[in-house]
């Protein structure tokens, strides 16, 4: 039986892999990978389990198979199909102009971050890192290796009836919500459970209770107070000064825990721990009772809460986009951003500790409710 082999460099020859370029010249390869770039495979149990199966030692790969004849047919050999994995692995290259298009190819690869799940592990942190290497091409920046999504501590499966319909959740939740749940209730490369009741839980606590109520809050108030213009702000107390710090730390936070560890829960967790202190502030201030005063000096101290709180919901638009980019789109549009800032998706990380960014006058409207009561939402 004839089989094509992937070596290092590649050699095809009937039989058996060439000897002096065995896959076990891959697997040292591969290893020293490993050990110069520690962070290449995520998380580290996933590194872990890698890092020792190949040091159990490998055998060669056969590229090809001849026990079926669906597939990509061996071109000097069509009683051989390419192996669907090898064929599969070089569409991340050739998808990008690999020897067609040098200029895209050259632009786009290799990824920074590679994302897969967690099964297919094996194949995309040492197969595929093995036919880079043979070729001459350059690695992925990491590979992260997701885990599992489980319903009553089991494995989701047909034939248990445990697999989750994503079009119910959504009728359910939204889109957004549906995004969100899954980035920031269950930690990225863990597994992690899921239930409709940590879920409504959640939803009712996090997004409509302190996220949306702050921004229905915010629009209603600007609205009924400033004639829907977002005013200017007056003198800035310590309360506007440690706001400030807070949402600096909360851009820094969010966008290294995202950007740098792909800890997309701790990234998320920071922003809303913002939104907690935003809700916060109001309170302190106590806007309620600022706005019925009436007096020059109130309708000042009003003006710099509002404007304050606005600003905030700026950046926090801006922060949670890539999570919810319908709901900010609506509040970014709410806040009359676009028209002084431009289009939400042309705001970047750090534009969004930038504090005072809103210009006053920008028209700030109450829209529609961020994050109904689920008792309230229509499924469709």
């Amino acid at each position: 039986m004839t089989y094509y082999y992937v070596t290092t460099p590649i050699y095809y020859v009937n039989d058996a892999p060439h000897l002096g370029h065995a896959y076990t010249t891959v697997a040292a390869d591969v290893l020293a990978h490993y050990e110069a770039h520690p962070d290449f495979i995520q998380p580290a149990s996933a590194r872990n389990e890698v890092v020792n199966f190949v040091r159990q030692g490998l055998q060669d790969l056969s590229i090809s198979r001849s026990t079926f004849d669906w597939g990509v047919k061996v071109p000097w050999d069509e009683s051989h199909v390419i192996y669907v994995w090898v064929d599969a692995l070089l569409n991340y290259a050739t998808a990008v102009g690999y020897n067609e298009n040098p200029e895209k190819f050259e632009a786009t690869f290799p990824a920074d971050v590679h994302l897969v799940g967690k099964d297919i592990l094996r194949f995309h942190a040492v197969i595929w890192p093995a036919m880079l290497m043979a070729n001459g091409l350059p690695l992925p920046g990491r590979i992260a290796a997701n885990g599992w999504l489980l319903v009553g501590g089991e494995k989701m499966s047909k034939s248990n009836l445990t697999g989750i319909s994503p079009e119910t959740l959504t009728a359910h939740f939204g889109v957004d919500a549906y995004r969100w749940y899954f980035l920031r209730a269950i930690a990225f490369g863990q597994d992690g459970s899921f239930s409709w009741e940590d879920f409504t839980a959640r939803y009712t606590s996090e997004l409509a209770n302190s996220y949306g109520n702050l921004a229905s809050r915010v629009t209603a108030m600007t609205a009924r107070y400033f004639e829907g213009g977002l005013p200017a702000p007056g003198e800035e107390t310590e309360a506007e000064r440690a706001l400030k710090s807070a949402l600096l730390r909360a851009t820094s936070e969010a966008d290294h825990r995202i950007g740098d560890q792909l800890d997309f829960q701790g990234g998320i967790l920071a922003v809303f721990d913002f939104v907690r202190q935003v809700n916060g502030y109001l309170t302190d201030q106590e806007s309620w009772k600022v706005a019925k005063s009436g007096s020059p000096e109130a309708r000042t101290r009003l003006a710099t809460i509002l404007y304050t709180a606005a600003d905030s919901l700026r950046a926090i638009a801006i922060l949670l986009e890539p999570v919810m980019p319908e709901t900010s789109e609506r509040l970014w549009d709410s806040l009359g951003a676009s028209t002084s800032l431009g289009p939400l998706r042309d705001q970047r990380v750090r534009d969004a500790s930038v504090c005072g960014a809103l210009p006053p006058g920008s028209p700030v409207t109450k829209g529609a409710v961020l994050f109904p009561r689920l008792d309230d939402r229509t499924d469709s």
